[in-house]
């Protein structure tokens, strides 16, 4: 069973910086691609960033240029490090992992998600 688990965020003025970790467990064997969405207080989920099993990287438009995803294969985590926070950017950030195949289980796709962490961002 794959677990994650969230670290960072918190609250921030304007302009500041926060890292948000999520880190997998039941993994190992398998290719994932990770994924960071936002919700913010009533608005609906929106997509943040991405990044595959082979590295590559996209950002929402609201994002880019500001934020940097990365991921650590070898301790199955991912980062989101956003610099020049605004206040658009106050939300609960959930990271998704999408993982398969594995070594075991060619045809396995399976998502799992965290339970979000609250950032909040001051002006």
């Amino acid at each position: 069973q794959v677990q994650l688990v969230e670290s960072g965020g918190g609250s921030a003025q304007a302009g500041g910086s926060l890292r948000l970790s999520c880190a997998a467990s039941g993994v190992t064997r398998c290719n994932y691609d990770w994924t960071w969405y936002r919700q913010a207080a009533g608005k609906e989920r929106e997509f943040v960033s991405r990044v595959d099993s082979g590295g590559f990287s996209n950002y929402a438009v609201s994002v880019k240029g500001r934020f940097t995803i990365s991921r650590d294969n070898a301790k199955a985590t991912v980062y989101l490090q956003m610099d020049n926070l605004n206040s658009e950017d106050t939300a609960m950030y959930y990271c998704q992992i999408v993982v398969g195949p594995c070594a075991y289980d060619e045809a396995l796709k399976l998502d799992f998600w965290g339970r979000g962490i609250e950032v909040t961002v001051s002006s």
